[in-house]
């Protein structure tokens, strides 16, 4: 444990450099602050993505490992096992994935690319590394095909050639298929590119080619020519066999499938325009819509699927992408929410030649994964586990708290489980491969994500999983305008008007308060009881500029204000809520007064267990000015009291009186000693733009340098908006926006000798304003008498716009808000045990250790630019830290580590830092990531122990640590995505079959593409780079003799199961050869008296 002495710290500082912390004078000389924390405590990396995958382009499965494979068109690639199993990893380039094949059970995986590069990805290691590359410089890849348990991997390119390329070394075969060798004198034109290469299930040495012209070629490895040729006035898009290879089927542009026999390449043996109209003339049908791809699936005991997507009629306009899945008879019509990207049919063998028994469709769409059980009545669908519905609706905001009540998750648990869809499949999700990590994190964790239509989603966070706990659509307490027309002209964003903008939460009440972009507030409490709410309690609240052109000191900041309105008065009101019947009104010339932007609903509202609505809070548009969007929340439960801010001022309610107790504009909170010069204003016409999260007019707001908040520097315009949830500009007009608040128990004055209930207030100018709240006594008196509510003035500025506060006691250990243990609400009036636990429970403030200096609590103070550390009662600074001079913090929160707490901080640059507390000595400082979206900015918290995250798209939530504990367990904690699996048996051939060439022909394919049957593959055409995963499950790059003796170990290992796998192979071998003999043996017995003519 390090001790901080401020005494031996001034004596060696003589002059402060602006990066490094600043310890003020004034501090007392025997002051002992303990700091436990180092640098040494902190490292930054990834954990996990949740999430769907991001704009995805394909998609692979392997049907042995039961694993799947996504890749994105930011060249991502996301593996999904059992649920709670999943992986993220990305190809340097970036470039789109356009195909993926797994090499079925050898764990691992070949990703195709835009940019004409192939990689070999090795998942036997819990992050999956590429073991090798290979890039075409002449060619352009668009298909490639890796037979079940071969090593040669045909590709395709977009001249119409062929290349084949050993999956092991990654080297290209000298055996190359030429467009015009394949077609010859068939057609004149080129063919167009490769769309499918396929191998006859049956016969290893035929291989079909599929030309997008329309031309199909079946290939003779062996003889290296076209054995026949099959074409069709269409455009292939694909091609699929029937397992006994004697048939395969096409799909076209369009919208028909031809059905063709090997050997009679004429005219294709049936064709079917499955949503083509017939006519009754016999003619044609009439074209449809491409078929993107089909699938064509045997059965044993019945008629074969056909799967398929695309093909609809062109006159369905509107109508919504379709999986089509023909049975026999039946063809069932599977609408989708978004448009198809791919499908897969899982099948219950990995071999092409036995009989598929199709189980399941794996449907693989812009926005979702939705996996079909074809195997029950109506083809109902699989519950997905993975939490991939996070961009349901657009996330707008975060919230993330590690090492929660213990109680919560099982409680959101219990009310989200009812709120589950009916009607899915029976059957397990059949994405089942890969096993659990073995985390030894055992706290609990949870998220909650804000959304554009006014959801708010609870998530399980625990162990690096995520699942969704709980939905609450805060939209239900508002009225629904029918139609375009009734859409009342007072909404001040053109769409998504119940968007949430913010939250805060009190996890140990469950007490939760929203702000959404409509200016509206609403907090709600946790029940487990249904009930039925007959008028939601509203509260319409006029919070306006003060200043106006008549009233406005034209001199110095020092004036005193106009004389305050009766709305913004600093006494308590005691109006009572307001219902429905509001005052508003429109006044003759139609400026509009008093009306609020949303109309809460005026009809009972029956609430579910989970979160019910206690109070609505509006804003109302004052004198023809809509109100400011809401920029800083904050609850309370110990109190009961909300208080929320914007650009004007603002508003503190008591909701468990629901009355406004403090409505004020920023200026009239500093009394008499505003220190800025401002200027008169007009009322602003226009309407706001969208969401809050657009831009916004940003500029300096006073004259004084060194109060200019960063949001008025000219950046570029990706950073011109309203930052984060604590982060709102200050337009033109000289308005100062609360920013941050935070509820304690603390000395607001000097003089102070005991702490007080407190509200902290901060602004965008970089100030901190104390609110002194007096508060009845607890239980009954709490809800009779008024709570006192009068500011105290300033206490200290900082540079830039206020982010964060928090208190630590005189040891330097964090001192948490009060709060009130949550109770049943809707528990019986008259229950003794409802009254024993509504007592408040206040903060227990820690024992002085330095009761002689009289200085009791630190208050730490996190704006846009610094930090600071306050002395309370004495309101001496006692550390400062510059934490940038050219960039500017977006989020700051003070974190609980297993050993101490810091500020943790993310600076619009990319750096991510931490400092110590109370010394703040810089401890962590990693360029982590540049803010090139104004979502990660929006999104982005830190929390407890270690753990941040952010959207880091639009569907994907990453996880980060700054903890090295964290990511020293981070590999146990993660997931096996291969685990050894026996490879089912092949189908057996029987013996006729076998003796006469009935069954499937196998091929040499060594022989035939290896160096000495096909010779060396031209240089230039494509490059081979080795990956940096080359050596197999090997955390890092190892060196020295250590690294020589795991790969040697390594290599035994790899040996050794070699040998054991030729060793099987041999008894196989023995075991067939036994059989033969014993069979022929038999065949003789019999055979033996039969004369010539009785065979």
């Amino acid at each position: 444990m390090k001790k901080f002495n401020i005494r031996k710290v001034l004596d060696g500082l003589t002059a402060v450099s602006s990066p490094s912390p600043s310890p003020q004078l004034g501090a007392k000389e025997n002051e002992l602050i303990p700091e436990t924390l180092q640098s040494e405590h902190f490292q930054l990396c990834k954990t996990v993505r949740h999430g769907f995958p991001y704009q995805p382009s394909s998609m692979a499965f392997d049907p042995v490992q039961k694993i799947l494979a996504i890749g994105t068109q930011s060249g991502a690639l996301r593996l999904f096992g059992r649920p709670g199993v999943e992986c993220y990893c990305q190809h340097e380039s970036g470039a789109a994935v356009i195909q993926l094949q797994f090499l079925i059970n050898e764990g691992a995986l070949v990703s195709a690319l835009a940019d004409d590069s192939i990689h070999l990805w090795n998942l036997r290691q819990k992050r999956p590394a590429v073991l090798h590359s290979l890039k075409f410089n002449k060619e352009r890849i668009t298909f490639c095909h890796l037979p079940f348990q071969s090593k040669w991997l045909y590709i395709g390119s977009e001249r119409g050639n062929i290349h084949i390329v050993n999956v092991e070394s990654f080297t290209l075969s000298g055996y190359t298929i030429m467009w015009n060798k394949a077609i010859e004198l068939s057609s004149k034109a080129h063919p167009g590119p490769v769309v499918h290469i396929s191998d006859n299930p049956m016969d290893e040495g035929k291989l079909i080619i599929g030309f997008e012209a329309g031309i199909v070629v079946l290939w003779d490895l062996k003889s290296k020519r076209a054995d026949y040729r099959y074409t069709y006035d269409e455009a292939i898009h694909s091609v699929a066999w029937h397992h006994e290879g004697k048939q395969f089927i096409c799909s076209h542009s369009d919208g028909t499938l031809t059905i063709w026999n090997i050997k009679s390449p004429a005219k294709p043996a049936q064709t079917i325009t499955p949503h083509g109209k017939q006519p009754k003339d016999g003619k044609k049908p009439e074209p449809c819509k491409p078929i993107l791809k089909v699938e064509y699936k045997t059965t044993r005991a019945g008629d074969p699927f056909m799967i398929f997507s695309g093909g609809l009629s062109y006159d369905t306009v509107g109508r919504r992408p379709c999986l089509t899945v023909m049975h026999g008879k039946s063809t069932a019509v599977l609408e989708m929410d978004y448009p198809i990207v791919d499908f897969l049919t899982l099948c219950e063998t990995p071999y092409p030649n036995d009989f598929q028994e199709p189980y399941a469709v794996v449907v693989l769409l812009e926005k979702d994964l939705v996996v079909i059980d074809l195997a029950q009545n109506g083809y109902p669908i699989f519950e997905n586990p993975y939490p991939m519905m996070i961009h349901e609706s657009p996330v707008t905001c975060c919230e993330y708290l590690a090492d929660c009540p213990v109680d919560l998750i099982p409680a959101l648990y219990s009310v989200g489980s009812r709120q589950k869809r009916q009607g899915y499949s029976k059957k397990e999700w059949p994405i089942s491969g890969g096993n659990w990590g073995l985390g030894t994190q055992s706290y609990p964790e949870i998220i909650i994500t804000g959304h554009a239509d006014g959801s708010v989603k609870f998530w399980d966070a625990s162990a690096i999983m995520l699942q969704v706990l709980y939905k609450l659509k805060t939209a239900k307490v508002f009225e629904k305008a029918r139609c375009k027309e009734e859409k009342p002209s007072t909404e001040i964003v053109d769409e998504d008007p119940f968007a949430i903008q913010l939250m805060s939460w009190c996890p140990e009440s469950r007490m939760l308060c929203v702000a959404g972009v409509s200016a509206h507030v609403i907090i709600y409490r946790f029940s487990k009881q249904e009930i039925t709410t007959e008028v939601v309690q509203l509260l319409e609240v006029r919070l306006q500029y003060e200043l106006n052109d008549l009233e406005s000191p034209e001199g110095g900041g020092d004036q005193t204000p106009a004389p305050p309105t009766p709305s913004t008065s600093p006494s308590p009101q005691t109006t009572a809520p307001q219902t429905h019947t509001s005052t508003s009104s429109n006044s003759s010339d139609g400026i509009r007064d008093n009306i609020p932007c949303l109309k809460v609903r005026s009809s009972p509202l029956k609430q579910s267990p989970g979160y019910q609505v206690e109070l609505v809070v509006q804003l109302v548009w004052v004198s023809g000015e809509p109100p400011q969007q809401i920029s800083s929340l904050a609850i309370n439960s110990s109190y009961g009291l909300v208080v929320f801010g914007n650009s004007n001022g603002l508003a503190v309610v008591d909701y468990l009186q629901k009355t406004v107790l403090l409505n004020m504009g920023t200026m009239e909170l500093y009394g008499t000693n505003d220190p800025y010069q401002r200027q008169p204003r007009s009322p602003r016409k226009s309407r706001q733009p969208s969401g809050g999260l657009c831009d916004i007019n940003e500029g300096s707001a006073t004259s004084e340098d060194r109060c200019k908040s960063p949001t008025s520097d000219n950046r570029d315009n990706s950073f011109s908006r309203s930052r984060s949830s604590s982060v709102t500009s200050i337009d033109k007009e000289a308005r100062e926006a609360i920013t941050s608040f935070y509820f304690c128990e603390t000395y607001n004055r000097k003089a102070d000798s005991g702490v007080t209930p407190s509200l902290w207030v901060g602004t965008s100018l970089g100030t901190i304003l104390a609110i002194s709240l007096n508060m009845p006594p607890a239980g009954e008196q709490r809800l009779l008498q008024p709570v006192i509510v009068s500011p105290c003035g300033t206490l200290v500025r900082l540079k830039g716009s206020i982010l964060r506060m928090a208190f630590l006691d005189s040891t330097g250990s964090f001192l948490p808000s009060a709060f009130e243990p949550w109770y049943e609400p809707n528990a019986p009036a008259n229950g003794e045990e409802r009254d024993k636990v509504r007592k408040r429970r206040p903060v227990s403030v820690s024992p002085s250790t330095s009761q002689e200096l009289n200085e009791n609590q630190y208050a730490v103070v996190c704006s846009e630019k610094q930090a600071k550390v306050i002395s309370l009662p004495s309101q001496t600074c006692v550390f400062k830290h510059n934490i940038t001079e050219t960039s500017f913090v977006l989020r700051a929160d003070v974190v609980q580590m297993n050993t101490g707490i810091s500020v943790a901080c993310f600076c619009a640059n990319g750096h991510i830092m931490t400092l110590s507390l109370p010394g703040l000595r810089p401890l962590l400082d990693v360029n982590y990531l540049p803010l090139t979206d104004m979502r990660i900015a929006r999104t982005f918290c830190f929390t407890n122990l270690g753990q941040a995250l952010y959207l880091t798209s639009p569907t994907e939530i990453q996880r980060i640590t700054y903890s090295q504990e964290v990511c020293e367990n981070l590999q146990e904690m993660l997931g096996e995505l291969f685990t050894p699996v026996e490879t089912p048996e092949a189908p057996n051939r029987g013996f006729f079959k076998g003796l006469f060439g009935g069954g499937a022909q196998s091929l040499d394919r060594e022989e035939l593409f290896g160096e000495s049957g096909a010779g060396k593959a031209p240089r230039s055409l494509a490059q081979h780079i080795p990956g940096p995963g080359g050596i197999e499950g090997m955390k890092g790059a190892a060196s020295g003799i250590v690294g020589d003796l795991a790969r040697a170990r390594i290599a035994l290992d790899e040996r050794g199961q070699k040998l054991s796998e030729v060793e099987e192979r041999t008894a196989a071998m023995m075991a067939s050869a036994d059989a033969f003999s014993k069979h022929a043996h038999e065949m003789m017995l019999k055979c033996k008296d039969k004369k010539w003519y009785q065979f």
